[in-house]
């Protein structure tokens, strides 16, 4: 149990001194989006790179990994969405839900555990992660949120072409897939670069996890708040069983799955909902669903989080 919570206590006491500084006013939550900004501009895009382009492209696209977490995160949105259309849930409300389970926050939680729980695999888990979440599981429930607005002449083609850019325009996407590039065509990097990329890489844990503590604060409550527990409870309890469930039926697809790898997807999987969730809902006039959701979720995860470290690990 305390080498469990040689990870997870680290973790959440830089998230709690984030919101700590930000309910002190030492810093404002103006302050925190900007530093969210370095983490996802600067900061992720280097570590990225760097992750991806050292390596084999081979050691990097691992199909098994790709295929778990993948079809977990499929499953699990198409779950919710039917149980939620059974229920009577507006369209909107369930495209927020759906987004809420299936997106978890790989970068500002994930890897900082990753890389005390997996240091070898953490720059790699959290390149597969992002793969799949921004061009699968993110479009996906963009196109949702979308769609359950009147449409006013907007056609298919067109919504999809938005997301699509929406995503590729990410300076963290476009790192990756440079590294993807420089890996496939196995170009030399050159080691003054390789170093100021691992400077910038190695503020991303630290600042991240200060940051989404901070954006925990000040956060508005207001919203369906029986949505919002069963949104929590989706992503924190729903989402890693589906993907370890996927982990348990992929060997029938001839794809393997290492034991280091089949904790790490079923870890990812368990994190709470991505950093922007809130700001994702707000235009849909349910950002206090969001609020809500992503507040007890984060707050929930220390625990879940911590049983499930002590059962894969």
């Amino acid at each position: 149990m305390l080498q469990v919570l040689g990870i997870t206590a680290p973790i959440f006491g830089a998230i709690a001194i984030g919101y700590a500084v930000t309910a002190r006013g030492l810093f404002s939550p103006a302050d925190m989006r900007v530093f969210g900004r370095y983490v996802l501009n600067i900061a992720f895009p280097a570590l990225l790179f760097n992750a991806v382009a050292t390596r084999e492209l081979g050691d990097i696209l691992h199909p098994g990994y790709l295929t778990a977490i993948a079809a977990g995160g499929l499953a699990t949105m198409a779950l919710t969405y039917a149980a939620l259309s059974a229920l009577g849930t507006g369209r909107a409300r369930r495209a927020i839900a759906v987004l809420g389970v299936s997106m978890p926050n790989s970068a500002y939680i994930g890897y900082p555990i990753m890389l005390l729980a997996l240091p070898e695999r953490a720059g790699q888990v959290l390149a597969l992660n992002f793969l799949v979440e921004n061009f699968l599981i993110l479009p996906i429930g963009l196109a949702l949120l979308e769609f359950s607005r009147p449409q006013q002449g907007r056609g298919l083609l067109a919504v999809l072409g938005r997301i699509l850019w929406q995503v590729l325009s990410k300076p963290f996407v476009i790192g990756l897939l440079l590294g993807l590039v420089v890996s496939l065509l196995q170009l030399p990097v050159p080691a003054p670069l390789t170093r100021l990329l691992e400077i910038l890489a190695t503020s991303a844990s630290a600042i991240a996890l200060v940051v989404i503590g901070g954006s925990l604060y000040g956060l508005s409550l207001r919203g369906n708040r029986a949505l919002a527990v069963q949104i929590a409870i989706g992503k924190l309890a729903l989402h890693p069983a589906m993907v370890a469930l996927a982990t348990l039926l992929i060997p029938a697809l001839g794809l393997g799955l290492p034991a280091d790898l089949t904790a790490a997807v079923i870890l990812s999987a368990a994190m709470p909902m991505v950093a922007i969730y809130t700001v994702l809902a707000q235009p849909y006039g349910h950002g206090g669903i969001a609020s809500i959701a992503m507040l007890l979720a984060t707050t929930a995860s220390f625990f879940t989080l911590s049983a499930l470290l002590a059962v894969l690990f």
